[in-house]
């Protein structure tokens, strides 16, 4: 195998300056939400790395280097307050962290995040995320809205990763590619008095607080272009919202939309904002992530577009982890999650009359679901990707 492909996809450092006090409290909520579960398998069966850098090294002021080396893709968060920038050696180091990271590319970042009000510049050029005041009281704000901003970068930096994989060059420069963003497809019903609400509300709470750009067909669609064809190509470039009311599953337009972003095994979210009930819930709305939200107060939209992200960011991690594998194993079908009935639809004509093989993430599925897809299709083996490599290197 490509030794490429079976390394870490991404690492994670977080710096800060130890007389910084809320230093390892903010690195604790980072490390709990980069470092845990849900990336897990994702990342090829080992929890994303995180890594800390907050003392200094023996017989220097500076801390440990930063191993550029030990993944594909590395980003260092910084954590800016007045005992950094009041430190000359600390000051050079992130400064040289900035330069070693600039001669590597996008696949590397220095993040600086402004932990303090008032934080002098310390002169460099990276872009700061606003981390506002953290010795205030909290509330949990702060942690989504860092979190948020931070998985996007991520995500970039990744999408960055498998274009260079891909080798694939349209002819747009790096930083254009780079800065383009996410665009959440907005999917909801007209047919009853609060689908299209929601997403309205939701378009302009993404577009002003998230940088996402939000689709909704009824504004992004330009005259003179085919409904479908831009709906299908929109369902298939974005990460669905699909916006679950009364009405939704009634509905011919959002049954197509799910079935279509299910085929293309794009991220997906459901956000459940039913007021009574549905009367036939359309089954191929499960085995994705799902976040209740009132639809008159939005009371969740700060978790539903973290919980997008989070999906995004669970999608390149898991390509960039697995592009070398489906390049040479090209009849081999490489889930972002686990598989459903749904995905036997995506079933290479090449693999007919052949054992045909699905390789996902992970957990292994549960006995009913192995016994299920056996009885439906026998000629179907699936692995969770640590069982599939394992196999593979016997």
């Amino acid at each position: 195998m490509n030794e490429a492909t079976t390394g870490s996809p991404f690492m994670l450092y977080i710096v800060w300056h130890p007389e910084y006090t809320h230093g390892e409290n903010v690195a604790k909520f980072l490390h709990d939400h980069f470092g845990s579960h849900r990336f897990r398998y994702v990342s090829g069966g080992a929890q994303v790395r995180v890594m800390f850098r907050y003392a200094v090294a023996p017989g220097s002021r500076e801390p440990l280097p930063i191993r550029w080396s030990s993944s594909d893709t590395t980003a260092v968060v910084v954590c800016l307050d007045r005992a950094l920038a009041g430190d000359s050696a600390w000051v050079q180091y992130v400064r040289n962290v900035e330069e070693q990271a600039e001669e590597r590319g996008f696949g590397a970042r220095l993040i600086p995040v402004t932990m303090e009000e008032g934080v002098s510049h310390i002169g460099i050029a990276s872009q700061a995320l606003c981390g506002q005041d953290w010795s205030r009281p909290d509330d949990g704000e702060k942690e989504q809205r860092l979190t948020r901003e931070l998985t996007y970068a991520f995500s970039r930096m990744l999408r960055h990763r498998l274009t260079q994989l891909r080798s694939a060059n349209d002819g747009q420069p790096a930083l254009g590619q780079y800065l383009a963003k996410v665009r959440v497809f907005l999917s909801h019903s007209k047919h009853d008095d609060y689908g299209e609400v929601v997403a309205q509300k939701m378009r302009r709470w993404l577009s002003d607080n998230a940088d996402l750009a939000a689709f909704l067909d009824i504004i992004d669609i330009p005259p003179g272009i085919s409904f479908e064809s831009v709906i299908d190509y929109r369902v298939g470039d974005s990460v669905m919202a699909a916006i679950y009311t009364d009405s939704y599953s009634s509905r011919e337009w959002c049954r197509r939309e799910v079935v279509r972003a299910k085929r293309l095994h794009v991220p997906m979210v459901v956000v459940d904002c039913l007021k009574t009930v549905d009367e036939r819930s359309f089954p191929y709305l499960g085995n994705v992530p799902s976040v209740r939200m009132d639809p008159e107060t939005l009371d969740s939209i700060e978790r539903v577009a973290g919980c997008l992200l989070d999906e995004v960011f669970k999608d390149f991690l898991w390509k960039c982890r697995v592009e070398g594998l489906r390049k040479a194993y090209p009849l081999t079908t490489f889930l972002p999650r686990a598989p459903e009935l749904i995905s036997l639809a995506s079933r290479p004509a090449a693999s007919i009359g052949t054992e045909w093989e699905i390789v996902y993430p992970g957990p292994p599925l549960s006995t009913q679901e192995a016994q299920l897809f056996a009885d439906v299709a026998s000629d179907v083996s699936i692995y969770s990707l640590t069982e599939w490599l394992a196999e593979k290197t016997i």
